[in-house]
């Protein structure tokens, strides 16, 4: 039997190599079996297996109830999605949530963040910083440039409102979601490299999401940025720092909680997402019930008026952003010559926000209700966008060894 460990630096993903090698008795047939992968919605699998016909991969096997909470925690987009329809046809069903808000929109931040937290080994993240600084730098500058950028460039060209071009630009200036790196394991992309980049933008969200809003947002309503960073050092890293600190002082508790935490994040982002939805459920039937009483316009027409109004404003406005972030991440990505995987993982990264962080601080610092649209929205949107481009290059591009390689 031999133990081989193999660190590639920088540019390379860092990846292990377990090979064990047996010599079967004559008498018995050889056994195989095939690796399994273990993953949460949070922490990746840093390590990966070479095999050949002389080598057999052994991977503890994980229990069925396990699999199941994996599963079912990577239906978010479905739970976003059914709960959207939800808040359109019953907007009372969040009442309980929304009557308790912001408060209960701070606490259900901080559980997810929670949540993450504990399924973080800053040492290893460290680690990985070390060995990789160049992506990891470029993809945290993409982060705050690209889509803060045209978050703004997009309010303008659209004309949105003051209260809605707030809540874009806030959106813009969030850090990275979670739920990227789920996406990019989708996609067969760097999920090392996806990770680390969510916890380095989140740290820095302290600074750089309220004076990029306050920059970018300023000149529309007053940005209170030492509020914004306070709140988002309450809600976001220091949740994230506790459940490390969990994860490390008591690890017999957190293996026990870790297989339910990532079910419990994405159901409690549903909630909050959706609920700030159904607060403005109500302005948006309004506009729609006006455009329906125009009897004497065709039925596209009637369409065009719901949609020229905020409701489709917010739609396209959280279109066009996360279009931007997903194509443009890429392309410079790829023009800084980087890895297909790790294009890939940039790309997911930088299109995808931590829209419930956006929810939390429009309704904590925000007098109108319709700053936290775009974030809501955004939650609904953006899942469903992400999901479908993980699929589609999943199965499409790339170098099949290359992507392999990077593939936890």
């Amino acid at each position: 039997m031999s133990l081989t460990l193999t660190l590639n630096p920088f540019l390379s993903p860092p990846k292990t190599h377990l090979n064990l090698t047996f010599k079967p008795h004559p008498s018995k047939p050889r056994a195989s079996s095939s690796p399994s992968s273990k993953h949460g919605c949070y922490r990746p699998i840093l390590n990966s297996f070479r095999h050949n016909p002389e080598h057999l991969p052994v991977t503890p096997a994980k229990p069925r109830w396990e699999n199941l909470l994996a599963t079912a925690a990577s239906l978010y987009p479905l739970y976003v999605t059914v709960g959207g329809i939800v808040a359109c046809f019953k907007p009372s069903a969040f009442a309980w949530f929304v009557q308790r808000g912001p408060s209960s929109y701070s606490f259900s931040l901080g559980f997810i963040m929670l949540a993450m937290g504990l399924t973080l080994e800053l040492k290893d993240l460290l680690n990985l910083f070390i060995q990789r600084p160049l992506s990891i730098l470029f993809g945290c500058l993409a982060q705050y440039s690209i889509m803060p950028t045209f978050a703004m460039v997009i309010s303008k060209t659209l004309g949105l409102s003051p209260s809605l071009s707030v809540g874009l630009i806030l959106l813009g200036c969030c850090p990275g979601g979670a739920a990227s790196n789920v996406v990019t394991f989708i996609a067969r992309g760097d999920v090392s490299l996806s990770t680390v980049l969510t916890v380095c933008t989140t740290f820095g969200a302290v600074i750089l999401t309220p004076v990029l809003t306050k920059i970018l947002a300023g000149t529309y309503v007053p940005v209170d940025a030492i509020g914004l960073s306070i709140s988002t050092l309450q809600v976001v890293v220091t949740p994230v720092l506790l459940g490390s600190y969990i994860q490390s002082t008591f690890p017999s508790v957190v293996r026990i909680i870790t297989p339910f935490s990532p079910l419990f994040a994405v159901l409690t982002s549903s909630l909050l997402a959706c609920s700030v939805f159904s607060e403005n459920v109500v302005r948006f039937k309004s506009s729609m019930v006006n455009a329906s009483l125009a009897s004497d316009t065709s039925l596209v027409t009637r369409l065009q008026l719901i949609l020229s109004g905020d409701l489709g404003a917010v739609i396209l406005s959280v279109l066009l952003l996360h279009c931007a972030g997903f194509f443009v991440g890429y392309i410079s990505a790829a023009i800084c010559r980087f890895r297909e995987p790790e294009r890939r993982a940039i790309s997911i990264e930088v299109g995808m926000q931590n829209s419930s962080l956006g929810v939390v601080l429009a309704a904590s610092h925000f007098t109108s209700p319709m700053v936290a649209l775009p974030p809501a929205m955004s939650a609904v949107i953006m899942n469903i966008m992400g999901s479908s481009l993980g699929f589609i290059w999943r199965h499409t591009g790339g170098s099949k060894q290359e992507l392999d390689d990077h593939q936890e």
